[in-house]
């Protein structure tokens, strides 16, 4: 006999949606710290770049410790070298992010819905980057 399964208890287990929150939680991180430093007269730049890079930082530790635990590499060399392919694979993320956004403005396309294009298409190049070369067994 089958048992139904319990969607929450099914959604807890996907690595797709503990990468999904924490995508949210470090693009939170960002926009906070972007923000803030725009608050205090930093040039937006500069406050972007900031705030872009704490969010790598925020992503790294959400899933290397919580989303790929299980595929993240020791300490040492392997480590190193998986932290420069993360941050490889959000520079990647950055480039199509950029790349949607020109491309919608020339097409005149509304900002607000180019950039929810970008957002899941740069979500899920990443999320599949990270899967495939970054946290590999």
């Amino acid at each position: 006999m089958l048992r139904p399964i319990a969607l929450p208890r099914l959604l807890a287990n996907a690595t797709v949606v503990r990468y999904g929150i924490g995508s949210v939680v470090a693009l939170c991180a960002d926009m906070g710290l972007f923000i803030g430093l725009l608050d205090m007269g930093m040039p937006p730049v500069a406050a972007s770049a900031l705030g872009y890079s704490l969010g790598i930082l925020v992503h790294w530790l959400i899933s290397s410790r919580l989303v790929f635990a299980a595929t993240a590499a020791p300490a040492g060399r392997a480590r190193t070298r998986q932290k420069g392919l993360f941050v490889a694979s959000a520079l990647a993320g950055l480039a199509i992010t950029t790349g949607i956004m020109a491309a919608s403005e020339l097409a005149g396309l509304i900002p607000l819905i180019a950039k929810l294009i970008a957002i899941i298409v740069s979500f899920q190049a990443t999320y599949m980057m990270r899967k495939a070369f970054v946290f590999v067994a």
